[in-house]
């Protein structure tokens, strides 16, 4: 079985700059994601997309292959479904008696995580012949709100004069966003990461922050050295 991870990591970001290669407990930020995958005992092959030299020069150094991504498809507004199916046909083309079963699509601002849970979700995918896959976690008493100018606010998902007890809340899980697994023809069918049967592989909760401001990188590197994250 042969299992490729394709780490997608742009150049561009508002909200930090250079994001994906910013200092993160001691490493670039997306060496953690590029390590776990590397580290996996279920993914064969690693590869790194981006549309950056710099981030490509230090995937690189991490160990990873790397795939210059044209600047058409790295744009704010383009779907990173847009990046993979290019990353899949750069791979396909490489490889000459081999066919790719599963493709590992991991998040490099969720790094809170082990190279176990790739494992692990591989191998529950193919348990669950599954097309696709994504991590998520558990959440409880996740009561939405909608804000209004002008008007009261709205509850989405419960009725607040009719509040439930948490134990009478069934359980809910919540997309993450540290990773995605999907066979290839699914992509290339339906130009989306999920579809056909899909699977949830559930993470402790502690591994769903995401980097995306400041705070953020602070919050995560806390967690990362207390739940010993960093030590590979």
């Amino acid at each position: 079985m042969r299992v490729d991870a394709v780490i997608l990591a742009r150049g561009g970001s508002k909200g930090i700059p250079k994001k994906n290669i910013i200092d993160f407990c001691g490493k670039p930020l997306i060496a953690w994601t590029i390590i776990q995958c590397l580290a996996s005992k279920q993914v064969s092959n690693v590869w790194v997309s981006s549309d950056s030299d710099e981030i490509l020069d230090i995937s690189k150094k991490f160990g990873a292959n790397i795939i210059k991504r044209p600047d058409k498809i790295s744009g704010d507004n383009e779907p990173s479904e847009s990046a993979w199916m290019h990353a899949i046909n750069h791979i396909e083309s490489k490889i000459k008696y081999d066919n790719i079963d599963y493709i590992v699509a991991p998040q490099v601002t969720s790094p809170l995580r082990r190279a176990k849970d790739f494992d692990d979700a591989i191998e529950q995918i193919v348990s669950d012949d599954s097309d696709s896959l994504l991590s998520v976690a558990e959440v409880e008493d996740f009561f939405m709100w909608e804000k209004f100018e002008k008007k009261n606010p709205k509850s989405i998902n419960y009725d607040y004069k009719n509040r439930k007890l948490r134990q009478q809340i069934g359980k809910k899980y919540l997309e993450n966003g540290s990773f995605y697994i999907f066979k290839p023809y699914l992509l290339k069918q339906t130009n989306n990461r999920l579809g056909g049967k899909v699977s949830l592989f559930i993470m402790d909760r502690y591994k769903m922050f995401q980097i995306d401001n400041y705070e953020d990188i602070k919050l995560s590197s806390v967690i990362m050295k207390g739940f010993k994250l960093n030590c590979l």
